[in-house]
């Protein structure tokens, strides 16, 4: 049975208010889940969540810090029912070589990338195993499988994070839940770089400077739903997803 055959299956997704978690919710609501939208910032999310409904699919929001154990633990109480968790939460901070780099901004993408994953996976994990047909999804980076120079500390998080989803993956086998990873390399959405800069404009440009096509937020939600939406019994352990222009994390086609 296909999600779009079976409108009851909800699938909550992290970091739901902008970039790859609103176009992951907006192509898991138009292939018939029930979206459970999270995200800190409470305004985007209720808005994406009317913008669903109009469109006649089941939507819901939920403001949440995936980083406060409490709240996750929460929202788990009162959530029911879960077919599908895509954790999508994270984001990187700055570009500084290990020399000089800010252990705060080190930590807090630990925080989120890593540990808000872990919060809301141990919280989930019973309701999506009740379910009979559980997905855990888990969007890292090409930034988890290879370094870079200025990227050492969002590099190791996202190394963290691929590790968390291979071992939950061979902890779990013989339960009726899959563990996919999708680990996209250059995505230009309209906040990442620009986060990553601190609203630095004109650096966030730059990395994206001569790239014909970078991937967008919709190629990757595309993906992660195709992922999702298999049959119960096929696993897309790991999927990697770069431009063309991409062929490594340090080697990009610009044409300048």
């Amino acid at each position: 049975m296909t999600a779009a055959q079976d409108s009851a299956r909800t699938a909550v997704v992290t970091g739901a208010s902008s970039g790859i978690g609103a176009a992951t919710a907006r192509q898991l609501a138009a292939a018939g889940f029930r979206v459970v939208l999270t995200a800190r910032r409470k305004d985007r999310i209720e808005a994406l969540a009317a913008e669903l409904r109009e469109s006649g699919a089941e939507a819901v929001a939920q403001p949440l810090d995936v980083t406060d154990r409490g709240a996750v633990e929460d929202f788990a109480r009162t959530l029911g029912s879960c077919h599908v968790l895509v954790n999508n939460a994270g984001g990187a901070l700055g570009a500084d070589p290990v020399a000089s780099g800010d252990p705060a901004q080190w930590r807090q993408m630990y925080e989120t990338n890593v540990l808000g994953t872990l919060h809301v996976t141990q919280a989930l994990l019973p309701a999506l195993t009740a379910s009979g047909d559980g997905t855990v999804v888990v969007l890292t980076s090409t930034a988890g499988h290879g370094t870079y120079e200025g990227g050492a500390g969002y590099v190791a998080a996202k190394h963290a994070e691929h590790v968390l989803a291979e071992t939950l993956r061979l902890e779990i086998v013989g339960q009726p839940v899959r563990v996919i990873e999708v680990a996209p390399g250059m995505v230009k959405t309209e906040e990442f770089a620009r986060t990553r800069f601190g609203g630095d404009e004109e650096k966030a440009e730059k990395v994206y400077a001569g790239v014909a096509a970078p991937l967008t937020a919709e190629d990757v939600a595309e993906t992660i739903t195709w992922a999702v939406d298999r049959p119960s019994h096929v696993n897309i352990d790991l999927l990697v997803v770069r431009p063309r222009a991409q062929a490594s994390n340090s080697k990009v086609h610009r044409e300048l």
